[in-house]
């Protein structure tokens, strides 16, 4: 890892000319010696901190990262980024986004952890708010990246290798030679800190920044994925028994993506954007004007990638689903359109999650953490736990929100006759509610389960003949983590490479 000199300093330089609880731009450079010399300067290093999730290789690498191996979506045609082998599953050593990623999530720990090894813990209360929330950000990037270069927690029990765990208080010499963490210590880590971040927050801010809540609602995903539905469930409950978060109205959910986090009660954590910054993941998936009408590619996107056959289909079950919503097809002249650049063509089923915050054009600030998420978490851990009335309740809360009324919620019997098992249910939802967030290739993988495409898109390029769409990624293939970046394994000779 070569971050730890020339990032960890401009990780340290980053500063805001504004306060805390305002939107942030750095624009001035500290010195790194007399950075921490005061409350003030651990705020302004603090909003530094969070400034590297407004970046390109954070947010953008780390949304193509994310979304782009699920079955949710189909690229219709072959790009020259990186992100085409992303979609593919035919990652390489030295793939652009991964290494982007990487390097950015360390930025982001090596700044978090000048705050947290300056406060002390008998600091004052202020002090000690910021020392949380640079807790919950080097938790949340340790999470994001074991996730994506590890394997899931449940294969093995965590004992596959991780990433690197980069503490505070290392030395360069140390930082520069660290081995890759299990992926059960890397969790254990991220438990440690998010429990600690609780304890140390007690402002309420507001939702683009870190706060109590925003670490237990974190830490129910780490636990559920790390199958420890119990602790899953607790915390699940904390976050909705807070009376902070509710869900948008059924009257206003179709706009839920447009409104600005910090309107929105629904969302819990999220990276804000101005309507100026970040537009390459709404980019790739919409063109249309402000109105949300849709245009051909390239007017005001590339619109190269489109909700998959296979998600429009499952949701199509229920005509009155609001999460349609969510969809634009692109039609002209009263024909869905194709993307002919592939045999089969690729519809064009536009996706609007990732524009018109503000109604300006490919705007948005993507959501990290949500209500209805953290509902389905708690209905996973209860099904899991044997608790399927519990877990059907907080399922058909999130439909009936989605408009969805009598035969269309489940019952225990319904359920039965569907040859359906209450998991199944839950990860159903899971793919309707949170399509194209991110979430869909780790429910499937940390379940055991494939992601199976059966639809048209550039995955069928891997196939002979490539009219063949089918592709079936199980979830031990070698394929569903990344390869470190060779450049860190280059730098780091301890670091052992992904098979």
């Amino acid at each position: 890892m070569k971050f730890i000199q020339s990032k960890l300093a401009l990780a340290l330089g980053l500063v805001s000319m504004l306060s805390c609880e305002q939107y942030f731009d750095p624009t001035t450079n500290i010195n790194e010696t007399s950075a921490l010399a005061s409350e003030s300067d651990v705020q302004t290093v603090t909003i530094g901190t969070y400034a590297f999730l407004n970046k390109s290789p954070y947010v953008y690498s780390g949304h193509i990262m994310m979304e782009y191996p699920s079955d949710e979506i189909a690229q219709g045609q072959i790009s020259g980024n990186d992100f085409t082998r992303v979609y593919r599953y035919t990652h390489i050593n030295t793939s652009s986004h991964a290494t982007s990623y990487w390097s950015q999530c360390y930025k982001i720990i090596a700044a978090a952890n000048k705050v947290i090894g300056f406060v002390s813990n008998d600091a004052s209360a202020e002090l000690k708010q910021l020392k949380g929330e640079n807790l919950y950000l080097r938790a949340m990037a340790h999470f994001n990246m074991v996730r994506m270069f590890g394997r899931p927690y449940p294969q093995d029990n965590g004992n596959n290798p991780g990433i690197p765990i980069l503490r505070d208080g290392l030395s360069d010499t140390e930082v520069t030679s660290l081995p890759r963490s299990s992926v059960k210590e890397v969790y254990d880590f991220v438990i440690s800190d998010l429990l600690a971040a609780a304890e140390l927050m007690t402002v309420s801010k507001s939702n683009i920044y870190a706060s109590k809540e925003v670490a237990y609602a974190l830490l129910s995903k780490v636990y559920l994925f790390k199958n420890d539905n119990a602790n899953a469930l607790k915390y699940a409950d904390l976050v909705i028994d807070s009376g902070r978060y509710t869900l948008l109205p059924s009257s206003n959910y179709a706009n839920y993506f447009k409104i600005v986090p910090e309107n929105n009660s629904e969302t819990i954590f999220a990276v804000r954007h101005t309507s100026v910054q970040i537009a390459e993941i709404s980019s790739m998936y919409i063109s249309s004007d402000r109105s949300g009408t849709p245009l051909a590619q390239g007017v005001s996107g590339w619109a190269e990638l489109y909700a998959s056959q296979k998600y429009i289909d499952f949701l199509n079950q229920h005509p009155e689903d609001l999460r349609k919503s969510f969809i634009t097809p692109y039609v002209l002249n009263g024909e869905l359109q194709t993307n002919k650049k592939l045999t089969p063509a690729t519809p064009m089923y536009y996706i609007n999650k990732y524009t018109l915050q503000d109604n300006v054009i490919n705007a948005s600030s993507p959501v990290y953490l949500r209500l209805a998420d953290i509902y389905l978490i708690r209905a996973e851990a209860n099904a899991k736990l044997g608790n399927t009335a519990a877990a059907l309740e907080d399922v058909n809360r999130i439909r009936t929100r989605a408009g969805l009324s009598g035969t269309a919620l489940y019952t225990t019997g319904n359920m039965a006759a569907a040859g359906k098992t209450i998991l199944d249910v839950v990860l159903e939802e899971r793919f309707l509610e949170l399509a194209f967030e991110g979430h869909r290739i780790y429910d499937l993988f940390r379940n055991g389960r494939p992601m199976i495409r059966n639809y048209p898109g550039t995955h069928s390029q891997n196939n002979t003949p490539t009219t063949d769409v089918r592709q079936t990624v199980m979830p031990t293939d070698p394929r569903v983590v990344f390869f470190i970046p060779q450049n860190e394994i280059d730098q780091n000779k301890n670091l052992v490479q992904n098979p």
